[in-house]
């Protein structure tokens, strides 16, 4: 069996020699607005796929109506030692510490600059270093550096595999970070990718926060540090659980993030989506666009136009004109 990290290097090179296409044609009802930005359809790839910003315009073409790259960065870093990337094949997921582990926002720039001509909707993930001794002042440098060439940015506080990093999601420090990030001076939209492991009132006082900081989008939820019943040998690995058996968690914390927000910011579900259905489910529990990787680990990249055309099934069948009609319908 290919050693995981290995196989993923192995399917950037391959998409790297795909050739540049125009992105697949989908119905009308898939297009949706989010924080001033005009996607596609609502189906995005999450963060973590292309660490380093190598392929954004190939995924693009195979039908993710927005691709989200990094996370990035100030400097590069080699992240935890190996192994570090475990796939837990009868479980359909995932277990990762990576640790941030990418090139540095500079060579990745680059690169992103090269992709200026593209059509299609580039997002960048921005972290901190994990020996930096100012993490707040490496999200603010993040931001204003990768913003030339992001058509939104995210604030990823939430990884589970560099020590500390989550307790930038209590109120003091989340408090400080955000205040921080706005007063950048950054144009572009900023979003803030939360973890699926809530306590109390945590949900409330995040949405507080991000309304308060003016930021225009959270994304629920990235890899929990939890463990459901498992099947497959790795399933005692540490790291964040990533996948199928994410999903009824991430799907309890976009519920909890809804209930909390009252639709007053949007909210990116992302954490155990592999079907049509599930797309749909979220989008329903109060997602206005949903992101997916592990999935894709498992099905190919082909997953992106056939979970899309399968959601505009269930907009017509529901009776739906567009994504944002269906945004938050479930009645619970």
């Amino acid at each position: 069996m290919a050693d995981p990290e290995r196989a993923h290097r192995a399917t950037i090179r391959i998409q790297k020699l795909v050739p540049s296409r125009r992105p697949p044609d989908f119905p009308e009802s898939l297009k949706t607005r989010v924080a001033g930005i005009d996607f596609p359809t609502p189906i995005g790839l999450a963060a973590g796929f292309d660490k380093d910003a190598e392929v954004p315009g190939q995924m693009l073409t195979w039908g993710f109506g927005f691709v989200e790259v990094g996370t990035l960065t100030p400097r590069p870093q080699e992240g935890n030692p190996r192994p570090r990337l475990f796939r837990l094949r009868k479980d359909r997921g995932v277990i990762n510490r990576l640790g941030f582990n990418n090139g540095g926002q500079p060579a990745a720039y680059a690169r992103l600059m090269e992709c200026s001509h593209l059509p299609g909707i580039i997002g960048v993930n921005v972290g901190a270093n994990k020996d930096s001794k100012d993490r707040i002042a490496d999200y603010v440098s993040g931001v204003r550096a990768m913003a030339p060439v992001a058509r939104y940015l995210t604030i990823n506080i939430s990884s589970p595999n560099t020590p500390g990093l989550r307790g930038l999601q209590d109120k003091g420090a989340l408090e400080e970070l955000l205040a921080a990030v706005r007063e950048a001076g950054v144009s572009k939209p900023i979003f803030l990718k939360v973890a699926p492991d809530l306590e109390g009132d945590d949900a409330e006082r995040i949405v507080r926060a991000a309304i308060d900081h003016r930021i225009d989008a959270i994304i629920v939820a990235n890899t929990t540090v939890s463990r459901p019943s498992l099947s497959s040998r790795y399933a005692g690995e540490e790291g964040g659980l990533s996948g199928a058996p994410l999903k009824p968690l991430a799907l309890d914390a976009l519920r909890q993030f809804r209930s909390a927000s009252g639709g007053e910011i949007p909210l990116i579900g992302v954490g155990g989506i592999s079907t049509a259905d599930d797309a749909w489910e979220r989008i329903r529990a109060g997602a206005s666009l949903v992101q997916l990787y592990s999935a894709m680990v498992y099905e190919g990249p082909g997953i992106a136009r056939r979970i899309a055309r399968g959601l505009a099934k269930h907009l017509q069948r529901e009776g739906f004109a567009s994504v944002a009609e269906a945004v938050g319908s479930e009645k619970i």
